[in-house]
């Protein structure tokens, strides 16, 4: 679009539908000619044609600005549009509003330096502001330089500073800083990019009181200076604490200190009576030696006495004692010898006994061998008899031999057929062993594959155990359903190739991966109600279609789409049961999503456009195609596919129908082979016992034919051995005769040495006796004698021991004596005493307290010390072991505890003044947040209820309230809008991110028209605020700006926009746009007519 190189616009009459006429006082020259060319005059200041506002504009005026050479535009006092093309110069006037009036050049968004705004090709340019003020309009200049990048300043053409037009600039309350106020169209977007904490501040200075922004900023300067009171009364408690902390831990040491020394002069006081109590314990116990030595010195001569008439007893029953002795020993010889007489005798006799008893033993045995003989010989006969007998009834054996040749016979026949028969048992067990090792291998087979079943099962009970025991339930109770029901979707597929795995899982939900499928709705509420409702199982459960969907065909043949790189369906990647593939099918459409390859994923273009299909898989990715309900363009979705999880484990279900087949094959040529076996058995049996039979009839007639010749040997054996018997006799009557008169002369001898022994045994007796009665007498001597010498020993012994005890103790009384001695000269020297000298009044007295009230037990005087070595050496080991505790004491703990006394003490006055200074401010706080907060809240409550209202005429919703997350912290207080455009969705904050660029708009507006009637700038500026609104957003926008802004007391508006909406309103009348006949340099002049609430519409158009 051209660069105008002049534009004017100026209010004129209400003007009909028909070319304006020239007007050429309004005409201005599109250059300066030359440099003679006279400049024009300065425009005087325009009086009020309205209601204008304090500091409302009512001029501006631009030369070698941006695209104007010279422009001048009188703006009404309400609802100003700006309309034109784009690049017409809208937003020139835009920034002439800023810059004459302080602004800085970012504020605008185009350019950091203001020259750059000075026309191209011009070294200067100018920019003049007319405010009205009651008490007389004020006209700001800014004259720019382009080579210094300068601008020069005046007031009513009076040269002044920036910081001084600043000042008169707000003293109006026009900010062209404040979004709120002003808003070019670069900074549009940014609107909704600030944060509730600049929103807030931006409408505090834009509408609310003047003090209401410096009540803000005092409580957050008032708010960091509590918080440094705060931290510095934390830092000084916390000091504070470790002073006291440390001081209480000298507190503990100079106790120490003290507690030290209370024990050294006890310790010391201990040490000097400890000799006095060493010589009074010796001294009495000296005393005690020397009563005990005289008591034992009398013990002595009593016993020296007593000792002498035992003596003499002792010899007396000596001699009697050897008397006895020597009778004993008489009588023990002739004891002696009658003894071994005795025993000779008995000798003797024990031998006759044993004679007698071998001549009865050697007649029992013959007696014995004759009764067997006898006994031997009548068994012998009546056995000859026997089989004499036995051998007259045996038959002839001569007719036995061809029986025993046909039995041969049949038992070689019988064998033949028994070899015959185990050959075909071998055989068949070696063809059972094969068909044994082949159903073996046929169920490891299987075993494999359930093993892989087994795979999916654990997956499916490590992920979803709920499912898992569903599943259980299920396979425990199938009775109870009428029709098939099928296990989870995962367990039931079974993929052709587990490479295709990730297609199958990324196109089905894991919700329906791990669902039941039921061919009837009955069996699916019987199978939830015991599972969901009863077993509380968390399970999914689906129905298949009523009509198999399953061998549905594609609606596009799998040929037309192999040139696009697609190599399958997704239904064909994979077996199932009928109801799962019925539903995958209906529910998923798998017969018609296909799936390609990379040669895929680099046609896609052509595939979105030429094939029409919705869905479809690449390599790696996943494609859904939409077509968009307004424009009728493909929209594509493309997600990378996740890895496969579930149906990687693949079991070739065919295979394994197959070996069931083959493995029942096998079960039935076992069945058969067994039965075989069974029979050959039986038939093995029946010829096992035909052979038995035969051969136990042969073995019968082989016994008949040799029993006659062995019954003849066995008759001539026995005959023989009865002669022998009959020939071996024995006399028993003559035996017995000689054995009896044996036994007779041996008894005589007998009685004989009896009769001798007895009267040796009687003479031994009275020995015996004699010699006992001897030796009760010696005993007794001996008795009475040891009992003398054992007194005599005693008394001895005691004796002894009583010399022995006066003579150590008489030792311990010279000793003791010694002793004594020396302990009284120590305990002198310890006190320091002379000979004649008692204990000093300084060891009677009381131990001195420690000063500073540091005693820790009562005072203690010389004589209440321990009156015991052990008492005294105890306390005086417990002392020296408490004082040798009191390591590492300084002497100058005291005087630094006493120092840091003083400064705790210090410390806790500056921590009051501190918390009295805080106290102050808190209060101070106290009284702004009142007067700033409740305003406050007022103020946004109103923009609130306006806010609302605009967005309830627009059949939507909106919301603004002061936010923050902590009442304390006034720097985080923000106003917080909030929108909804649809009544499906909740109310969210307004971002930059969340709501589309037209939504953003629309509630900018409405935020700014909600401000505009509460609103105490003079003026407020929207450039192209419209742009990507929807048209009948935009048309509500427009109205209700034309409402908001025709009202009667509200600032002055300026609305740039490129185009206007008509018949907005019945009640308002909008402005017809003419162009101008003639050309104006590049560009046309258009006039509008002013319509009933309408300040002005300008409008700006290129030629």
């Amino acid at each position: 679009m051209a660069t105008p190189s002049r534009k004017t616009a100026t209010p004129g009459p209400l003007a009909s539908k028909r070319p304006l006429p020239r007007d050429p006082s309004s005409e201005v020259p599109s250059k300066r000619r030359s440099s003679a060319s006279p400049a024009p005059p300065p425009p005087r200041p325009l009086q009020s044609s309205g209601p204008f506002v304090e500091g409302s504009i009512v001029r501006i005026a631009m030369e070698n600005f941006l695209t104007y050479d010279i422009c001048e535009v009188s703006p009404g006092p309400h609802l100003n549009m700006i309309i034109g093309a784009n690049g017409t110069g809208k937003s020139s006037i835009v920034c002439a509003i800023c810059l004459g009036l302080a602004g800085k050049p970012a504020f605008m968004g185009r350019a950091d330096k203001v020259g750059f705004f000075v026309k191209r090709g011009c070294s200067k340019g100018m920019v003049e502001i007319e405010l009205f003020k009651i008490s007389g309009n004020l006209v700001i200049t800014r004259e720019i330089d382009v080579a210094k990048n300068q601008s020069f300043w005046f007031i009513n053409k009076k040269s002044t500073t920036q910081k001084i037009v600043e000042e008169q600039v707000a003293a109006l309350n026009i900010q062209v800083g404040n979004l709120c106020q002003f808003l070019p169209q670069d900074k549009v977007g940014e609107f909704a990019k600030l944060s509730k904490i600049e929103l807030l501040e931006a409408t505090e200075k834009s509408i609310g009181p003047p003090e209401m922004h410096r009540y803000h900023c005092e409580l957050k300067n008032f708010r960091e200076k509590e918080k440094q009171l705060e931290t510095s009364c934390k830092e000084k408690t916390e000091y504070l604490e470790k002073m006291i902390q440390r001081n209480e831990r000298y507190k503990q040491d100079v106790e120490r200190f003290y507690e030290r020394k209370r024990h050294l002069d006890l310790i010391e006081m201990l040490e000097a009576k400890r000799p006095w109590v060493e010589y009074e314990n010796v001294r009495q116990e000296y005393e005690e030696v020397k009563l005990a030595r005289d008591r034992v010195k009398e013990e002595v001569r009593k016993l020296k006495e007593g000792q002498i008439p035992m003596t003499h007893r002792i010899e007396e029953i000596e001699k009697q004692r050897h008397n006895l002795e020597a009778r004993i020993k008489e009588k023990a010889t002739d004891i002696k010898e009658t003894s071994q007489k005795c025993k000779q005798k008995q000798d003797v006799v024990e031998r006759k006994d044993k004679h007698i008893e071998e001549l009865q033993q050697a007649l029992a045995v013959k007696q014995n061998e004759e009764h067997d003989r006898q006994r031997r010989i009548s068994n012998t006969r009546k056995m000859i008899e026997d089989l004499q007998n036995e051998l007259k009834n045996t038959e002839n054996c001569e007719n036995l031999q061809p029986q025993i040749d046909a039995i041969t016979s049949d038992l070689r026949q019988i064998q033949d057929e028994k070899a015959l028969c185990e050959g075909e048992i071998i055989d068949m067990r070696r063809e059972k062993e094969t068909l044994e090792k082949e159903k073996k291998n046929v169920e490891e087979h299987i075993v494999r594959f359930d093993n892989l079943m087994n795979q999916k099962e654990d997956k499916l009970r490590q992920r979803y155990r709920d499912t898992y025991d569903a599943v259980l339930w299920l396979r425990n109770n199938r009775d109870k359903f009428k029709q098939r029901v099928c296990e989870p979707i995962m367990l039931t597929i079974n993929m052709k190739d587990n490479k295709n795995a990730k297609y199958v899982e990324n196109h089905i939900s894991s919700n329906d991966l791990r669902a039941f499928v039921f061919e009837s709705q009955e069996d699916m509420e019987v199978f939830l109600k015991e599972v969901r409702d009863n077993k509380k199982l968390r399970v999914n459960a689906v129905m298949a279609p009523e009509h198999s969907c399953a061998d549905k065909a594609p609606s596009v043949s799998l040929n037309e789409l192999k040139q696009y790189g697609f190599f399958s369906y997704l239904r064909e990647l994979f077996d199932a049961p009928n109801p799962v593939m019925s539903y995958l099918c209906y529910q998923y459409h798998i017969h018609e999503v296909p799936v390609g390859t990379e040669r895929t994923r680099e046609r896609i273009e052509r595939v979105i456009q030429e094939t029409q299909l919705k869905q479809f898989y690449t390599a790696e990715e996943k494609y859904v195609v939409k077509t968009s309900f307004y424009s009728n363009k493909h929209i594509t979705v493309n997600t990378s596919l996740k890895v496969a999880q579930f149906l990687t484990v693949t079991v070739d279900l065919e295979q394994r129908r197959h070996l069931e087949e083959q493995l029942k094959e096998i079960n039935r040529k076992l069945q058969a082979v067994e039965s075989g076996l069974i029979a050959l058995r039986e038939k093995n049996k029946h010829l096992e016992h035909r052979d038995n039979e035969l051969r136990q009839k042969k073995k019968e007639l082989l016994e008949r034919k040799t029993k006659k010749r062995q019954l003849e040997q066995k008759i001539s054996s026995k005959l023989g051995s009865l002669k022998l018997m009959e020939q071996d006799t024995c006399n028993l009557e003559e035996e017995e005769r000689k054995a009896s008169t044996k036994i007779k002369e041996i008894n005589v001898q007998k009685a004989k040495l009896v009769t001798e022994l007895t009267n040796l045994i009687k003479i031994c007796t009275s020995l015996h006796i004699q010699k006992v009665n001897l030796i009760l007498q010696n005993t007794t001597v001996i008795s009475e004698k040891n009992k003398l010498e054992s007194d005599y020993m005693a008394a001895s012994s005691q004796l002894r021991l009583t010399e022995q005890h006066f003579i150590e103790l008489d030792e311990n009384r010279q000793r003791l004596l010694q002793k004594c001695k020396e302990l009284m000269k120590r305990a002198r020297q310890v006190c320091n005493l002379g000979a004649e000298q008692t204990v000093p009044q300084e060891y009677q007295t009381q131990v001195p307290t420690i000063p500073n009230g540091h005693n820790s037990s009562p005072p203690m005087a010389f004589q209440d010390l321990p009156n015991t070595l052990d008492e005294i050496d105890a306390l005086l080991t417990e002392e020296r072991s408490r004082a040798s505790c009191f390591t590492g004491l300084n002497p100058t703990v005291v005087e630094e505890y006493t120092k840091r006394e003083e400064e705790i003490e210090q410390l806790t006055e500056e921590l009051k003044i501190k918390k009295v200074e805080l106290d102050k401010y808190r209060e101070s706080i106290s009284q702004v947040k009142e007067r700033w907060l409740n305003p406050l809240k007022e103020l946004v409550e109103k923009i609130n209820e306006k806010f609302s209202n605009f967005f309830s005429s627009m059949q939507c919703a909106g919301e603004v309230d002061l936010h923050t997350e902590n009442e304390e912290d006034y720097d985080k207080y923000g106003i917080r809008i909030r929108v909804k455009f649809r009544s499906s969705t909740q109310l969210h904050e307004l971002t930059p991110h969340h709501q589309s660029g037209g939504e953003r708009s629309v509630s900018t507006m409405l935020y700014l028209m909600a401000l505009q009637e509460l609103n105490r700038c003079p003026f407020r500026v929207v450039d192209e605020i419209n742009q990507g609104m929807d048209p009948i957003n935009e048309r509500r926008v427009f109205e209700m700006v034309v409402n908001t802004a025709c009202k009667e007391n509200t600032s002055q508006y300026f609305f740039i926009t490129p185009k206007i909406l008509y018949g907005i309103a019945s009640s308002v009348n909008y402005p017809t746009v003419y162009q101008t006949p003639w050309p104006i340099s590049q560009t046309s002049l258009l006039h509008t007519f002013q319509p009933t609430g309408l300040s002005q519409c300008l409008t700006i158009e290129a030629a």
